[in-house]
């Protein structure tokens, strides 16, 4: 009789037991996955803890086992730099952070100030997105400006060459981010146009912005565009200014939005131009919503060179917060020495905005990518 398959195969020799998966899950899974998955990640890791380990500790100990909190002069000198003197913020906070304000209004830059940051975390709540934002920006700027130049409502009168510190940055910023985009927009789209009348317009006005830095750009906006004005006619300072950055920060954002232009295939218009609809339909509806979602982070990162390039106001003049540091240790031979305490205090407020930024700019990209991430 024949040997059944079994019997022809051998006798049953079982498989040796595997190694259990890997778990993909909690601390030790993120430690191999993001610090430990490779020789180079590793020794990358293990070089920035040895660094953390060897400047950390001398550097809180001179930030605050050492430190001065309290505005005394003579403790903050007796110590000969080898603590921190944050006195100098508790003596000088308020120049800093209002700079030449009269010392008695200073109420009014601080409302300014907080009334401006609620609509700006306004603005970044997705539940708040309507028609009506959009006026209650417009009564926040003239709540902000009544508040700041006064004149009105029994407030004193104050000038703009007196505004500074933070206000004056929030100010700057805002507004020039605001008019910057759109122009932004239209200067990209004019790049992109068919006429070359207005190609050619658009292309010079990038070209000659880019070309000079911003400090160019201030000083021209301050002192020789007033040369160019009628006899007896005369703008305002800060209005200059704000103009000034305003088509800086448009020429570089317009050729971001025009990256993201040309990231969108021809059959997105083709389609468009099938359906029957207009230039601006199409633009409106279909590109500009694509070509924006694709260059978010690159938008953003602009919006922060903006925010932080307001510090450059001062060559004419204007003193917002770096000017208003300068401001309030020039002239006070007791304090000046500690500057660099100052310093790292405008770099903290700096840094906050800048990553609350950044921040927000991941969600909005984690928002517009709802319809592209794997279920």
């Amino acid at each position: 009789m024949s040997a059944t398959p079994i019997e022809s195969v051998g006798a049953f020799s079982p498989i040796a037991a595997r190694a259990a998966p890997v778990t993909t899950r909690g601390v030790p899974a993120w430690l191999r996955r993001n610090l430990f998955g490779s020789a180079g990640s590793a020794l990358a890791t293990l070089t920035i803890i040895a660094a953390l380990f060897y400047y950390v500790p001398p550097f809180l100990e001179w930030a605050v086992d050492n430190a001065v909190f309290r505005a005394d002069n003579a403790a903050c000198r007796a110590l000969d730099h080898a603590g921190a003197c944050w006195g100098v913020i508790a003596e000088k906070y308020r120049l800093i952070l209002f700079g030449r304000y009269p010392f008695d209004e200073q109420w009014r830059p601080l409302a300014a100030t907080l009334l401006m940051l609620a609509m700006l975390v306004a603005s970044c709540t997705r539940p708040l997105w309507s028609r009506w934002l959009v006026l209650a920006w417009v009564v926040v700027f003239a709540a902000f400006f009544v508040l700041m130049r006064g004149g009105v409502f029994g407030l004193t009168p104050v000038d703009t060459d007196r505004w500074g510190g933070l206000p004056l940055t929030l100010l700057l910023s805002t507004i020039g981010i605001a008019a910057a985009f759109p122009l932004a927009v239209l200067v990209a789209l004019g790049r992109r146009s068919h006429l070359p009348a207005l190609r050619t317009i658009c292309i010079v006005y990038v070209e000659l912005i880019r070309g000079v830095p911003l400090i160019s750009v201030l000083f021209m906006a301050s002192f020789m565009f007033p040369l160019f004005m009628p006899p007896g006619v005369s703008i305002n300072v800060l209005v200059r200014v704000l103009v000034g950055i305003t088509l800086f920060a448009a020429a570089y954002l317009a050729e971001v939005v025009r990256g993201g232009l040309q990231a969108i295939p021809s059959g997105q218009h083709e389609a468009a131009a099938a359906l029957g609809l207009s230039y601006w339909q199409t633009q409106r509806k279909i590109v500009l919503p694509q070509a924006l979602r694709l260059v978010v982070p690159s938008i953003m990162n602009s919006f922060i060179s903006t925010f932080k390039d307001t510090s450059l106001v001062t060559i004419v003049s204007l003193y917002e917060l770096t000017g208003s540091v300068t401001l309030a240790l020039s002239g006070d031979s007791d304090w000046r020495q500690f500057f660099l305490e100052a310093y790292l205090f405008i770099a903290a407020i700096y840094w906050i905005f800048c990553f609350a930024m950044s921040r927000y700019s991941q969600w909005i990209e984690q928002q517009l990518n709802v319809g592209h991430r794997r279920a």
